[in-house]
């Protein structure tokens, strides 16, 4: 039987160790506990811990609109220390800005996931820009110049053109990368011909480089695009992963429902074919698992995001 004393040790140990699974520790499956940076809320609150717990994730940040501070928080209650948040609005109205200024204040740690129609160095994002590093949180961006299918539209555009301008405009404000482009461009002959590109990688390429030149900038490793970079040239993986360990964070964007692949993968994108069937989450903690040192593979899939975030 435990005296007061002990009894307060235990509690204020159990306080720092990752929250786990209803099935089983994370930290059994993959040696450490793991940290998912794009994780997108289930409209069903259990199947949000579901794919965590299938996947073997200790925790993550949702990416959901503003408005849905409530859920979010209603998720939190029902699942302590399983989840922060990042929330996200356009950013081309007043009433957009004011809504992220009022998320945040509401306890959301960033912005994301920014995907609108808009250019990357236009005014509109420029003023998001400036308004997350005023409010002191990391902004969170898909960048994409291809279409997944007919009249998508592209997002954030012109990333390899004039990012690197916005690096240098906004050097308070803390940038996390994704998508298509952000990823293709890790090679240097990459110009918009294709989503996910394949075959090894010509070293030099435009996201390397800023990820290496830019102290505000991080990479999320998240989705088919994040994965298919990771994948194409195993040479060149481990020796990114070790270049860039205190800028890159593990994340799955996965919608699969089990964390093994069920259900609706990909969302159907037909460019993603490659992932089908499967959970991205698994398959990209695999690829980081063989490419990176145990002590990489931590910096990535949970001491990063945990410092970024201030959690």
């Amino acid at each position: 039987m435990l005296n007061r004393r002990q009894f307060l040790g235990v509690v204020g140990a159990a306080a720092s160790w990752p929250a786990v699974g209803l099935r089983g520790s994370p930290i059994d499956e993959w040696g450490s506990p793991v940290f998912d940076l794009h994780f997108h809320m289930r409209s069903q609150a259990a199947a949000n811990a579901a794919h965590l717990d299938g996947a073997g994730i200790t925790s993550a940040n949702l990416l959901t609109r503003a408005a849905s501070g409530d859920q979010v928080r209603a998720l939190q209650t029902a699942t302590p220390g399983r989840f922060t948040w990042f929330c996200s609005a356009d950013p081309s109205t007043p009433e957009g800005l004011k809504a992220l200024t009022e998320g945040v204040k509401s306890g959301a740690r960033g912005f994301g996931e920014m995907k609108y129609h808009l250019a990357t160095d236009g005014p509109e994002f420029q003023r998001a820009y400036a308004l997350a590093a005023e409010l002191r949180v990391p902004i969170l961006i898909h960048f994409q110049e291809v279409d997944h299918f007919e009249n998508e539209g592209t997002w954030s555009t012109g990333f390899a053109r004039s990012f690197e301008r916005m690096l240098k405009a906004h050097p308070q404000t803390t940038f996390i990368g994704h998508a298509d482009a952000f990823w293709a461009n890790v090679s240097a002959d990459y110009h918009n011909e294709a989503a996910y590109p394949s075959g090894p990688i010509a070293r030099g390429g435009i996201t390397d480089k800023l990820l290496g030149d830019y102290p505000n900038l991080y990479g999320d490793l998240s989705a088919n695009s994040g994965n298919n970079a990771l994948s194409r040239d195993p040479a060149f993986t481990e020796d990114f992963l070790r270049r860039h360990q205190q800028k890159l964070i593990f994340g799955s964007d996965c919608a699969c429902a089990d964390g093994h692949g069920a259900g609706v993968s990909q969302a159907n994108n037909p460019a993603a074919t490659r992932l089908a069937g499967k959970c991205v989450a698994r398959e990209t903690l695999t690829v980081l698992k063989r490419s990176a040192s145990a002590e990489i593979f931590r910096k990535i899939t949970w001491d990063n995001a945990h410092t970024l975030l201030k959690i």
